[in-house]
């Protein structure tokens, strides 16, 4: 289930519980007379089967609340609730396996965004795989893949591509073609001075070890990224939201940007050109899975809508 709260004007709240009131897949609505300060208006609650909440917001929006109002959806961990059973049972479908879009486009845009928290988190574990790069250490490399925040971007990159938001895909391109290439300058310079402070022996660095995969550009590294992909578009248009820290792992993007850095300071272009060409399978594997995955679950959608009208107040 999830909770949505709508500030409603004064002249649209009959409207909004009319709608409310005669869809099946809401229940538990709430009325706050003049609750609202700003904007100003009533406040109006209900809890709304997942199944259901794409239609409702988008009728919602048909009323125009969003543009003089406001609404909010948030996830309802626990509901213990007859009624809420009986809502989730009328609309078709499975609560996991639906899509609501406006919460995918608004996860998706703010994952996107290029700051300094985003930066920060990338630049690290570009270090952090640096670090097992000479140190040969493949838990510290598994540590880099999960601080990374690149699927954020890539995902966002996939929705803009299936709803033709060029807005976030603008964005998101914007957030990787910065993000990847300053953290991999910054850890090219943290390389050069722990080479000039004889951290790491260069020649332990290069020698074969447990992490060397990381370059090792094949059919694999793109299956890899396909499924990786895949599982995220899933986990992000679903209830199965855990599933995300293991495509982190499965993925090899932040990896092969740090080795890249470390390598070029070591001067092995070779390698240091196949950890960019790693790279590069990765970013386009994971945005083309998670996008044929979007389309799929878009076209679904609109098939199981067809015929169905939107609820008007």
């Amino acid at each position: 289930m999830l909770h949505l709260r709508v500030v409603s004007p004064v002249d649209r709240t009959d409207g909004v519980l009319d709608l409310l009131g005669a869809h099946p897949g809401v229940t538990h609505v709430v009325l706050l007379r003049g609750a609202a300060v700003d904007p100003a208006g009533d406040v109006v609650e209900a809890d709304v089967a997942r199944e259901a909440a794409d239609e409702v917001v988008a009728s919602l929006c048909a009323l125009g609340v969003d543009r003089s109002g406001g609404m909010t959806l948030e996830q309802v961990d626990t509901a213990l609730s007859d009624a809420a059973d009986r809502a989730e049972e009328a609309v078709p479908g499975d609560g996991a396996d639906a899509v609501v879009w406006e919460e995918l486009i608004a996860r998706t845009g703010e994952e996107s965004r290029l700051n300094a928290t985003f930066q920060a988190f990338l630049t690290i574990a570009c270090l952090l795989t640096a670090v097992a790069v000479v140190t040969d250490s493949p838990v510290t490399l598994v540590g880099a893949m999960v601080v990374g925040p690149e699927f954020g971007p890539l995902a966002a990159i996939a929705v803009g591509l299936v709803l033709r938001r060029w807005d976030l895909v603008r964005r998101a391109g914007t957030a990787l073609a910065v993000g990847f290439p300053l953290a991999m300058l910054i850890t090219a310079f943290g390389a050069w001075l722990g080479s000039r402070a004889d951290l790491f022996d260069r020649d332990l660095a290069l020698a074969g070890h447990q992490v060397d995969f990381v370059f090792e550009v094949g059919p694999f590294s793109l299956i890899v990224a396909l499924l990786a992909g895949a599982a995220g578009m899933l986990s992000m248009t679903s209830a199965k939201s855990a599933a995300l820290v293991g495509v982190f792992i499965s993925v090899t993007t932040v990896p092969a940007a740090g080795y890249a850095a470390v390598a070029a300071v070591l001067g092995e272009w070779d390698i240091c050109l196949r950890s960019v060409a790693q790279l590069a399978v990765n970013l386009v594997g994971v945005v083309v899975a998670a996008a044929l995955v979007l389309a799929l679950r878009n076209r679904r959608g609109r098939r199981r809508d067809v015929g169905r009208p939107l609820s008007s107040g």
